[in-house]
């Protein structure tokens, strides 16, 4: 099992102290909890009850390690609302890895993943490998469950996703989502390479190195 260490928010973006860096979009219905998942990941706080609904996109950024990789993570969370569409539309460019949030305890909003985020992600999504994960939210209502654990394995296995039911309220299995979805973009080297430091600086370095040479011709 692949250690997975925290390293705060003060790792020197600038001076490249991370290995990869990596985009992933929470996708979802209004309410399934998305922002409550993203804050319970990147933070120590409990006060998710106070939490205001998303406007448009809000993004944030965590820096970790599994194993001996150093990780950025830039998470981008949507409204889930159909008016901001054509803006969310653009941020689905580049994404790596992308989570499809569902309340287990409203069953439209599961059935909404099929009628319309997985076609949105089919339409939108720019990287062909891009690693898909299915989450039920909000577990710690089991008493109000109206989506079996049983269906969501199905859809997800249908659609080629990976699965959890966690809750953002106690934290269960909300490090873990993240964890798996990271570890699986990792495994997938054209992902892996898209989002590597390195290539990236080699490719900048071969670039300046071209228009260098360039510059000498013409002169």
């Amino acid at each position: 099992m692949k250690k997975i260490e925290n390293m705060g928010s003060s790792s020197k973006v600038g001076n490249s102290s991370y290995d990869y860096s990596f985009k992933v979009l929470l996708i979802g219905d209004s309410g399934v909890g998305k922002s409550s998942l993203l804050l319970s990941f990147i933070s120590n706080s409990n006060s998710l009850q106070d939490l205001s609904p998303t406007i448009g996109v809000d993004f944030k950024i965590k820096h970790f390690t599994i194993g001996d990789k150093r990780l950025k993570l830039t998470i981008w969370d949507t409204a889930g609302q159909e008016r901001f569409g054509t803006v969310i539309s653009s941020y689905y460019r580049g994404a790596h890895g992308i989570i499809l949030v569902y309340d287990v305890t409203r069953r439209e909003t599961f059935t909404n993943l099929v009628g319309i985020w997985a076609k949105e992600v089919g339409l939108y999504s720019t990287n062909q490998d891009c690693i898909k994960v299915l989450v039920g939210n909000k577990v710690d209502k089991e008493s109000e469950r109206a989506v079996s654990k049983e269906e969501g394995m199905a859809l997800a296995q249908e659609h080629r996703c990976l699965f959890l039911e966690c809750s953002a309220k106690t934290r269960e299995n909300v490090q873990q989502c993240f964890k798996d979805l990271t570890l699986k973009i990792l495994e997938v080297s054209s992902l892996r390479e898209k989002g590597s430091v390195e290539v990236k600086r080699q490719k900048q370095k071969r670039i300046f190195e071209t228009s260098q040479r360039g510059g000498c011709c013409s002169s």
